[in-house]
């Protein structure tokens, strides 16, 4: 029997900046013009219009008690410990776990909380235990018995292993419903420092959360998608290793995302693809912009566009992503579900969906879905791949 992915939902913090204060903040930090400069055609060159975060320092009013990361006297941003920046992930960071948990349970209401046999929660932000696996159990009043797992620090792409470990517990336990939820809290580890990789890092992250019930049932009102297949794919040996990493430093996270990470996501992406379409008949020799949607991890400008131009891709296929890009910057793992979450409302029955994540490593994942059941090639395609069948 086929998988399927229900009802997605997000949550967001309050707070919300606009990327032009937060160019012009992190301009005044620092005092070398040629930094200042710099720092302004990163922002100005993000695609970025705001980002959410659970930092609510910058708006507090002149003359307000300082907050943990900026010195309002002397209008200067803190360094706080890593034990300080933790302290707040695990005040903030159940909040978004359980917001979007309560908001997938509500999108399925053939669905009831006795239902969810396990759990499956992600982040690579933050710890504490008990931990939000635990949180979302007891807030949502689900069974005691619930399995809980949880995903900790892949990075941007960990929704993937997330999902596919959802899926192999339908596939194992037929009447099994996982409740799978990503929340990133990603600005808490922001660092000024004039350094290119650590300003581009500054100027894309944000903080997020998504959630999913992934099960066998058809659960009649809720939209699903159907789980086709997933594969995942490393960069050859000494490729990216040094260049998207996540670091634990003294001062937060350290998250490195250097220059080269669009040219080296560029030179592999099709490789990449090649084991997730070549397991799909109606898709293996398909052109690329022939799949009707494509949900791409934001994790950049750059990478979006070479990601289009390496696949030859429409800007309509790309809008997705960078709508997400620009309203929300890069959530990391929850980011893609925010994607998907647009798609799955967008795309019409049949029609297929191809998603691809980066992090760490450098990994690829990849994965395919279908809207609503019943596996079609591409509308474009249908006609050079008459008589071919599906392979489920």
């Amino acid at each position: 029997m086929s998988v399927y992915l229900h009802a997605i939902a997000t949550a967001v913090p309050e707070t919300a900046y606009t990327q032009s204060e937060l160019r012009d903040i992190v301009k005044s930090q620092l005092p070398d013009r040629r930094s200042q400069r710099v720092v302004g055609m990163i922002y100005n060159s993000s695609a970025i219009e705001q980002r959410h975060s659970v930092i609510r320092d910058l708006r507090l009013a002149p003359g307000a008690e300082d907050g943990l990361f900026y010195n309002h006297a002397e209008a200067l941003f803190k360094s706080p410990s890593t034990g300080a920046r933790n302290a707040l992930y695990a005040q903030e960071a159940p909040k978004l776990f359980i917001e979007a948990a309560r908001r997938a349970l509500e999108g399925c209401p053939d669905l009831t909380p006795a239902d969810i046999t396990h759990v499956v929660t992600v982040s690579c932000t933050g710890f504490y235990a008990p931990g939000p696996d635990y949180d979302v159990v007891r807030a949502l009043g689900l069974s005691p018995q619930t399995q809980r797992f949880h995903v900790g620090f892949m990075g941007c792409y960990a929704a993937f292993p997330a999902l596919r470990m959802a899926r192999a517990f339908c596939e194992a336990q037929p009447g099994a419903v996982v409740l799978v939820v990503c929340a990133e809290l990603c600005t808490i580890h922001i660092r000024i420092e004039d350094d290119p990789d650590t300003l581009i890092a500054s100027s894309l992250f944000a903080d997020g959360a998504s959630a999913t019930i992934v099960s066998q049932r058809e659960l009649g009102a809720a939209q699903k998608l159907r789980m086709d297949g997933f594969e995942t794919t490393l960069t050859p040996l000494g490729v990216g290793e040094s260049d998207m990493a996540w670091k634990i430093g003294d001062q937060g996270f350290e998250m490195i995302l250097s220059t080269y990470v669009p040219d080296i996501i560029e030179s592999h992406i099709q490789g990449a693809l090649s084991p997730l379409l070549a397991a799909d008949a109606l898709l293996a020799a398909v052109p690329y912009r022939q799949i009707d949607h494509w949900a791409v991890h934001p994790g950049g400008r750059s990478i979006l566009d070479k990601v289009q131009s390496s696949l030859d891709l429409t800007d309509t296929q790309l809008a997705p992503s960078r709508e997400v890009l620009r309203d929300y910057g890069n959530m990391s793992s929850a980011t893609i579900l925010f994607v998907l979450q647009k798609l799955i409302a967008e795309a019409g029955d049949g029609e297929r969906i191809c998603a691809m994540a980066f992090g760490p490593g450098l990994t690829v994942e990849t994965g395919l879905v279908t809207k609503s059941g019943v596996a079609t090639a591409a509308r474009s395609a249908q006609p050079e791949l008459a008589g071919m069948g599906a392979d489920d």
